[in-house]
């Protein structure tokens, strides 16, 4: 199969299949084909989200050793980067949501770490909600939940989630893969949109591996997908084997994007940059408070980006980013 094939078939309105995406992804990062590649995954991205992109905003409730133990993650228990556990108090929390909702985030993400307490985290999440526009669209980031879990997320004012099956889930995690699957479709079940990515992508991951994970990801129409790279957390295993570069991230970004379906508007990537958002990527996070990829405890004092640096970049990209909730996670009346 060559590029330009497989190219024309996305333009006549296809999405990829898992073979095809492969031979994509075997392409040299710094190839011609490439960069075609990257235009045609622009092009889909513009077409089917009206040319706009969206600044969704993060803030975790809580920060402490996780037993979950991801390798690639700083909240990692067996990593030791954080050794004290600390809460957000819901006033905290609603200080943190509404000055998103000034700032112009397109919508609001609470994260906790998997054993934080699921109520606690519904009380809290329940005090943001009132104390927002009823338009603004909010969302979980959360572990693995039951089907009951998952309604108590929806009548609690949450729009979606964000949940992912991580490469090599189960050998990187001590998560079940199994499990993993089970919640996003018990997210669906409740009626919440779920939003995705293949992460955390790094040197070792295979190209089998990627094409599999977003032929995955495609496989459930989700409200994005996308993929992102790891970022190595100093003086770790993981940090050993890594980094891939901004470009080859690009590439799997715009490859990602020839295989979701039409009607998956949103593709995301992170940390945000601007050859992201050249090759398709209309997606960028802002964070506040602690963050998996930061070895600082407000990660506004370290990695973390502001909706006003994110719009910017997309801004230098050539898109427009609208003001108003996300049409990626409210594509259903």
């Amino acid at each position: 199969m060559k590029t330009h094939d497989l190219l024309n078939k996305t333009r006549s309105g296809e999405s990829l299949s898992r073979d095809e995406l492969l031979v994509l992804l075997d392409l040299p990062p710094d190839s011609s084909d490439t960069y075609m590649v990257m235009a045609e995954a622009n092009r889909i991205s513009k077409e089917v989200s009206d040319g706009n992109a969206e600044v969704h905003a993060q803030f975790a409730v809580n920060l402490a050793p996780c037993s979950c133990d991801c390798l690639f993650c700083s909240f990692a228990e067996v990593n030791g980067v954080f050794t004290a556990s600390t809460v957000l108090s819901p006033g905290q929390a609603v200080a943190y949501a509404r000055q998103f909702e000034t700032d112009g985030a397109n919508a609001l993400f609470l994260m906790s770490t998997a054993h934080y307490p699921f109520e606690r985290f519904l009380e809290t999440a329940k005090e943001v909600r009132k104390n927002l526009k009823p338009e603004t669209t909010l969302i979980a980031n959360v572990g693995d939940q039951s089907l009951r879990s998952a309604i108590k997320l929806k009548d609690a004012g949450f729009t979606g989630v964000y949940h992912a099956l991580r490469l090599r889930e189960g050998i990187d995690t001590s998560l079940d893969v199994g499990k993993r699957k089970r919640s996003i479709l018990n997210f669906r079940e409740a009626g919440l949109e779920v939003g995705t990515c293949v992460e955390p992508v790094g040197p070792e991951h295979t190209n089998a591996e990627l094409a599999d994970m977003i032929a995955f990801t495609a496989s459930f129409n989700p409200a994005f997908s996308g993929a992102a790279r790891r970022i190595p957390i100093p003086g770790t295993r993981l940090a050993a084997r890594g980094i891939i570069s901004e470009l080859r991230m690009a590439q799997i970004v715009a490859v990602t994007r020839l295989g979701m379906p039409r009607s998956v508007s949103g593709n995301c990537t992170h940390e945000p940059c601007t050859l992201g958002a050249i090759a398709g990527a209309n997606l960028f996070w802002a964070e506040v408070g602690a963050n998996p990829r930061d070895v600082q405890a407000k990660t506004e004092e370290g990695r973390g980006e502001s909706v006003t640096s994110c719009r910017t970049i997309f801004q230098e990209s050539n898109w427009a980013v609208p003001d108003g909730p996300s049409r990626f996670y409210n594509r259903f009346p």
